[in-house]
Order: C-alpha cells, then sequence, then structure tokens
C-alpha cells in the first residue's frame, strides 16, 4: 500500500518559492515512498518578435565569407 504524501509548510513555501514569478514552464515532483525528495523547475522565456526587424537590417550589412576576394 502506497505511503501517504508529507507536505509541511517548509515543502509548500519550497514549492510557492520555485513558482514564483514563472510565467511559462513546469514543476516537476519527484516523490519517494511519501515524501517529496526533488523538484525540478523548467521555464520557458518567450520574447518579442523585435529581432526579425534587427537580424534584417544586419542581413543586408553583413558579407559572406564565401564570397570575399572571389572575382
Amino acid at each position: 500500500m502506497a505511503k501517504p504524501l508529507k507536505v509541511d509548510e517548509i515543502w509548500l513555501e519550497r514549492i510557492a518559492e520555485l513558482l514564483d514569478d514563472m510565467e511559462f514552464g513546469s514543476l516537476h515532483i519527484v516523490v519517494h515512498e511519501g515524501q517529496i525528495v526533488q523538484m525540478e523547475r523548467t521555464e520557458r522565456k518567450r520574447f518579442e518578435n523585435s529581432s526579425a526587424r534587427i537580424s534584417g537590417e544586419a542581413g543586408s550589412r553583413r558579407t559572406d565569407s564565401r564570397s570575399v576576394g572571389r572575382g
């Protein structure tokens, strides 16, 4: 029979701390014999696509190294 999960105030604080300020991501909680033994936080950062304009400008000024020195 499975042991009941033991979650005390300390673990609740740790969980809340890891979730704090997370916009996109996940929190993986590993339980062993009814006790939390590990937590893994995976966070995703999403950025506006304003870099397309910048890379387009830089791309027009960039010289392809393969064509340098060819006549």
